[in-house]
Protein backbone atom coordinates (compact mmCIF):
# COMPACT_ATOMS: atom_id res chain seq x y z
CA UNK A 1 0.00 0.00 0.00
CA UNK A 2 3.34 2.91 0.78
CA UNK A 3 3.87 1.95 -2.64
CA UNK A 4 1.13 2.62 -4.10
CA UNK A 5 0.88 6.09 -2.01
CA UNK A 6 4.51 6.99 -3.18
CA UNK A 7 3.35 6.13 -6.91
CA UNK A 8 0.40 8.18 -7.12
CA UNK A 9 1.80 11.63 -5.33
CA UNK A 10 5.24 10.69 -7.94
CA UNK A 11 2.39 11.13 -11.09
CA UNK A 12 0.47 13.83 -9.88
CA UNK A 13 3.50 16.16 -8.88
CA UNK A 14 5.58 15.13 -12.03
CA UNK A 15 2.31 15.99 -13.92
CA UNK A 16 1.72 19.29 -12.18
CA UNK A 17 5.18 20.60 -12.10
CA UNK A 18 5.36 20.12 -15.57
CA UNK A 19 2.76 22.85 -16.27
CA UNK A 20 5.49 25.79 -16.70
CA UNK A 21 4.55 29.02 -16.46
CA UNK A 22 6.90 30.97 -18.34
CA UNK A 23 5.99 28.76 -21.35
CA UNK A 24 2.37 28.92 -21.06
CA UNK A 25 2.58 33.13 -20.11
CA UNK A 26 4.66 33.91 -23.42
CA UNK A 27 2.36 31.62 -25.59
CA UNK A 28 -1.13 33.14 -23.89
CA UNK A 29 0.43 36.77 -23.40
CA UNK A 30 2.79 37.09 -26.48
CA UNK A 31 1.86 34.75 -28.90
CA UNK A 32 5.65 33.40 -28.76
CA UNK A 33 8.01 30.70 -27.11
CA UNK A 34 9.97 31.58 -24.17
CA UNK A 35 12.40 28.97 -25.00
CA UNK A 36 13.06 30.48 -28.60
CA UNK A 37 14.61 33.75 -27.03
CA UNK A 38 17.31 34.66 -24.91
CA UNK A 39 19.29 31.86 -23.22
CA UNK A 40 16.32 29.36 -24.36
CA UNK A 41 15.86 28.43 -21.18
CA UNK A 42 11.73 28.22 -19.74
CA UNK A 43 12.39 30.22 -16.72
CA UNK A 44 11.33 32.85 -14.80
CA UNK A 45 14.87 34.73 -15.17
CA UNK A 46 14.83 34.39 -19.00
CA UNK A 47 11.54 35.66 -19.17
CA UNK A 48 12.02 38.84 -17.35
CA UNK A 49 15.08 39.57 -19.34
CA UNK A 50 13.53 38.58 -22.62
CA UNK A 51 9.81 40.32 -21.50
CA UNK A 52 10.29 42.26 -18.84
CA UNK A 53 8.27 42.73 -15.62
CA UNK A 54 4.89 43.31 -16.66
CA UNK A 55 3.73 39.72 -17.21
CA UNK A 56 5.74 37.61 -14.59
CA UNK A 57 2.99 37.69 -12.47
CA UNK A 58 1.44 35.25 -14.19
CA UNK A 59 4.07 33.55 -14.53
CA UNK A 60 4.43 33.22 -10.56
CA UNK A 61 1.21 32.65 -9.80
CA UNK A 62 0.85 29.11 -12.17
CA UNK A 63 4.31 27.85 -11.30
CA UNK A 64 3.45 28.71 -7.74
CA UNK A 65 0.11 27.11 -7.95
CA UNK A 66 1.44 24.14 -9.84
CA UNK A 67 3.59 23.18 -7.06
CA UNK A 68 1.91 24.27 -3.82
CA UNK A 69 -1.00 21.61 -5.33
CA UNK A 70 1.01 18.59 -5.32
CA UNK A 71 2.59 19.54 -2.24
CA UNK A 72 -0.15 19.58 -0.22
CA UNK A 73 -1.53 17.07 -1.51
CA UNK A 74 1.06 14.43 -1.20
CA UNK A 75 1.69 15.53 2.79
CA UNK A 76 -2.97 14.86 2.77
CA UNK A 77 -1.81 11.35 0.89
CA UNK A 78 0.60 10.21 2.81
CA UNK A 79 -0.64 11.27 6.42
CA UNK A 80 -3.57 8.39 6.04
CA UNK A 81 -0.90 5.77 6.24
CA UNK A 82 -0.28 4.40 9.59
CA UNK A 83 2.71 2.18 9.23
CA UNK A 84 5.54 4.45 9.95
CA UNK A 85 6.49 7.61 11.76
CA UNK A 86 4.07 10.30 13.80
CA UNK A 87 1.01 12.31 11.53
CA UNK A 88 3.60 15.40 11.52
CA UNK A 89 6.49 13.02 10.49
CA UNK A 90 4.24 11.63 7.35
CA UNK A 91 3.03 14.96 6.34
CA UNK A 92 6.48 16.27 6.31
CA UNK A 93 7.93 13.55 4.50
CA UNK A 94 4.78 13.23 1.98
CA UNK A 95 5.25 17.00 1.10
CA UNK A 96 9.01 17.02 0.53
CA UNK A 97 8.81 13.74 -1.52
CA UNK A 98 6.01 15.02 -3.66
CA UNK A 99 8.15 19.01 -3.86
CA UNK A 100 10.97 16.81 -5.29
CA UNK A 101 9.19 15.55 -8.07
CA UNK A 102 7.06 18.49 -9.12
CA UNK A 103 10.87 20.22 -8.89
CA UNK A 104 11.73 17.21 -11.79
CA UNK A 105 8.31 17.85 -13.57
CA UNK A 106 9.49 21.30 -13.51
CA UNK A 107 13.01 21.00 -14.96
CA UNK A 108 11.77 17.80 -17.60
CA UNK A 109 8.15 18.46 -18.51
CA UNK A 110 6.43 15.58 -20.89
CA UNK A 111 4.05 18.18 -22.10
CA UNK A 112 6.99 20.76 -23.33
CA UNK A 113 9.29 18.58 -25.12
CA UNK A 114 11.23 17.77 -21.48
CA UNK A 115 12.41 21.08 -22.13
CA UNK A 116 11.87 23.17 -18.37
CA UNK A 117 13.25 25.44 -16.27
CA UNK A 118 15.41 24.95 -13.48
CA UNK A 119 13.20 24.73 -10.41
CA UNK A 120 14.33 27.44 -8.11
CA UNK A 121 10.77 28.62 -7.57
CA UNK A 122 9.48 25.16 -7.44
CA UNK A 123 11.91 24.67 -4.74
CA UNK A 124 10.97 27.60 -3.11
CA UNK A 125 7.33 26.96 -3.55
CA UNK A 126 8.37 23.92 -1.54
CA UNK A 127 9.79 25.42 1.17
CA UNK A 128 6.85 27.67 1.76
CA UNK A 129 3.93 24.79 2.05
CA UNK A 130 6.12 22.73 3.75
CA UNK A 131 7.30 24.81 6.55
CA UNK A 132 7.49 28.77 6.73
CA UNK A 133 10.81 28.96 8.74
CA UNK A 134 13.01 27.28 5.93
CA UNK A 135 11.49 29.13 3.64
CA UNK A 136 12.41 32.19 5.23
CA UNK A 137 16.19 30.57 5.80
CA UNK A 138 16.18 30.05 2.16
CA UNK A 139 15.06 33.45 1.06
CA UNK A 140 17.35 35.65 2.88
CA UNK A 141 19.86 33.41 2.10
CA UNK A 142 19.02 33.60 -1.49
CA UNK A 143 17.97 37.19 -1.70
CA UNK A 144 21.21 38.32 0.43
CA UNK A 145 23.55 36.91 -2.20
CA UNK A 146 21.70 37.81 -5.14
CA UNK A 147 21.87 41.22 -4.24
CA UNK A 148 25.57 41.34 -3.01
CA UNK A 149 27.05 39.38 -6.23
CA UNK A 150 23.59 39.49 -9.02
CA UNK A 151 24.24 36.30 -9.71
CA UNK A 152 21.39 34.51 -9.22
CA UNK A 153 22.92 31.28 -10.24
CA UNK A 154 25.16 31.48 -7.15
CA UNK A 155 21.90 32.06 -4.51
CA UNK A 156 20.43 29.31 -6.24
CA UNK A 157 23.52 26.76 -6.16
CA UNK A 158 24.00 27.70 -2.25
CA UNK A 159 20.10 27.89 -1.59
CA UNK A 160 19.99 24.13 -2.96
CA UNK A 161 22.97 23.71 -0.10
CA UNK A 162 21.16 25.19 2.50
CA UNK A 163 17.85 23.30 1.90
CA UNK A 164 18.55 19.80 3.81
CA UNK A 165 20.52 22.04 6.25
CA UNK A 166 17.80 23.81 7.31
CA UNK A 167 16.28 20.92 7.57
CA UNK A 168 18.53 19.25 10.31
CA UNK A 169 18.60 22.77 11.69
CA UNK A 170 15.04 22.52 12.69
CA UNK A 171 14.84 18.97 13.39
CA UNK A 172 13.04 17.25 10.74
CA UNK A 173 12.69 13.68 9.96
CA UNK A 174 15.91 12.04 8.78
CA UNK A 175 14.05 10.38 5.53
CA UNK A 176 12.60 14.37 4.89
CA UNK A 177 16.14 15.21 4.94
CA UNK A 178 17.33 13.04 3.12
CA UNK A 179 14.50 13.88 0.62
CA UNK A 180 15.22 17.68 0.66
CA UNK A 181 19.00 16.75 -0.12
CA UNK A 182 17.86 15.24 -2.99
CA UNK A 183 16.03 18.30 -4.09
CA UNK A 184 19.14 20.32 -2.80
CA UNK A 185 21.22 18.49 -5.47
CA UNK A 186 18.99 18.56 -8.39
CA UNK A 187 19.21 22.08 -8.29
CA UNK A 188 22.87 21.79 -8.12
CA UNK A 189 23.16 19.32 -10.76
CA UNK A 190 20.70 22.01 -12.60
CA UNK A 191 23.06 24.65 -12.78
CA UNK A 192 26.32 22.70 -13.34
CA UNK A 193 26.97 24.86 -16.30
CA UNK A 194 26.60 28.09 -14.26
CA UNK A 195 28.63 26.71 -12.16
CA UNK A 196 31.28 26.25 -14.88
CA UNK A 197 30.83 29.95 -15.93
CA UNK A 198 31.21 31.43 -12.19
CA UNK A 199 34.41 29.63 -11.95
CA UNK A 200 35.79 30.78 -15.18
CA UNK A 201 34.08 34.55 -14.79
CA UNK A 202 31.63 34.19 -17.21
CA UNK A 203 28.49 33.81 -16.01
CA UNK A 204 25.91 36.62 -16.67
CA UNK A 205 24.89 39.18 -13.52
CA UNK A 206 21.00 39.83 -13.12
CA UNK A 207 19.69 43.24 -14.34
CA UNK A 208 17.48 44.90 -12.54
CA UNK A 209 16.46 47.71 -15.15
CA UNK A 210 14.33 47.28 -18.05
CA UNK A 211 14.70 44.41 -20.91
CA UNK A 212 17.54 44.80 -23.69
CA UNK A 213 16.61 43.33 -26.62
CA UNK A 214 20.36 43.74 -28.35
CA UNK A 215 21.62 41.56 -25.33
CA UNK A 216 19.74 38.38 -26.35
CA UNK A 217 22.67 37.31 -28.07
CA UNK A 218 24.37 37.29 -25.08
CA UNK A 219 22.03 34.89 -23.12
CA UNK A 220 24.74 32.14 -22.99
CA UNK A 221 23.51 31.08 -19.64
CA UNK A 222 20.26 28.24 -18.52
CA UNK A 223 18.80 30.94 -16.19
CA UNK A 224 16.68 30.04 -12.87
CA UNK A 225 12.97 29.00 -12.66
Amino acid sequence: MEILYFAAIAAGAYFFGGLNGAILTSRLVYGQDIREHGSGNAGLTNFYRTYGGQAMFLVLLIDVIKTALPVVVGGMILETSSTFGSVEDRIIIGRTFAGLFAMIGHAYPCLHGFKGGKGILSGGTVALFLDIRVFFILFVIFAIVVLITRYVSLGSVIMGVAFPVAYLVLGMPLSATLLAALCGIFVIYRHRENIGRLIAGEERKLSFGKKREQEEHEAQEEEEA
